[in-house]
């Protein structure tokens, strides 16, 4: 810490946390930990990796599912230093800096990630709606341009923050509430006019959101266009075809959205709750997206299998 002036000492070091009452068990928690980074980078991958060599399967679909796994790859690889850190090292500290650049990878892939789930229910729509024109709409080059599009769109959204948080001054407290550094946390530590910073934070926060219910509109069309069809035996197909990504978007948004309300009724009742749902927030999507796409996804998994030579 340095002074600032006579009454303020400025923070030079944050403090996050690990589960609250058990860190005498930290070790040993880390075991799963790095087990579930491991399978989840591993996983995104081989997900990658396949749909890269594999020419059957350069198609918009898994290219979205690349799309996916990249996103999932970066909220990993985002949060994997301070959990290590945290629960293997008990090294709770993190500069700002380092802190300040932490929330903006992870929330530059969140929105990556909410951007990616949104354009893939339009997929499945299109898909159902029309599919003798959907490959003549979705070609791959209009794909490749979205992805980009998509990277820029989420990194400059949130490009401001780190910016913005360097010119706060920091002199309450600097212990934060999680096991990584985001940009709702870190705003409530600054001892100087945060109202800059609040209000951008809750119109990217209202952004995200909004992807959700572009998502559910998405379903409401598709339900509507599958109970149009004669055959029950086709309904059941096509509903089929949008079970992986109602999988993925239920894995992603159902810890947002539970700790969005534990925040506001319950913030100070549960607070080891909030701590472990928000590290399944990050822990958890990364890990089953790959494993519930290669489940329902047979191209994808006939191909891992013949990538390992198993039938």
């Amino acid at each position: 810490m340095h002074t600032l002036n006579s009454s303020k000492i400025e923070i030079a070091t944050f403090f996050l946390i690990g589960i609250p009452g058990l860190e005498h068990v930290h070790v040993w928690i880390s075991v799963p930990i790095c087990l579930m980074y491991l399978v989840a980078i591993l996983g995104n991958c081989t997900i990658l990796f396949v749909n890269r060599t594999e020419r059957s399967l350069h198609a918009p679909m898994y290219y979205f599912l690349s799309m996916l796994a990249v996103s999932d790859l970066g909220l990993s690889l985002s949060s994997l230093p301070t959990m290590l850190r945290i629960f293997v090292f008990n090294a709770t500290g993190i500069s700002p800096n380092a802190c300040f650049a932490q929330e903006f990878f992870i929330h530059g892939f969140t929105d990556m990630e909410c951007s990616v789930l949104l354009v893939m229910s339009f997929d499945r729509f299109l898909a159902i709606r029309n599919p003798l024109r959907y490959s003549s709409i979705l070609t791959n080059a209009r794909v490749a341009k979205m992805g980009l599009v998509f990277l820029v769109k989420s990194m400059l959204l949130v490009l401001p923050f780190p910016f913005t948080l360097k010119k706060l001054t920091y002199c309450r407290r600097s212990l934060l509430s999680h096991s990584y550094c985001l940009h709702q946390d870190v705003i409530k530590l600054a001892c100087s006019d945060n109202t800059v910073n609040f209000f951008y934070g809750f119109f990217v926060a209202l952004y995200m959101m909004s992807d959700s219910v572009f998502i559910a509109v998405s379903y409401i069309f598709i339900l509507k266009t599958v109970m149009g069809i004669g055959s029950h035996k086709e309904r059941l197909k096509a509903l089929n075809t949008c079970v992986s990504h109602i999988c993925a978007v239920l894995i992603f948004y159902v810890p947002i959205i539970a700790l969005a309300s534990m925040h506001r009724f319950g913030k100070h009742k549960y607070p080891v709750a909030m701590i472990l749902i928000a590290d399944i927030f990050l822990l958890v999507p990364p890990l089953m997206n790959p494993i519930v796409h290669c489940v329902k996804t047979w191209q994808i998994c006939e191909k891992v299998w013949g990538k390992l030579g198993l039938k």
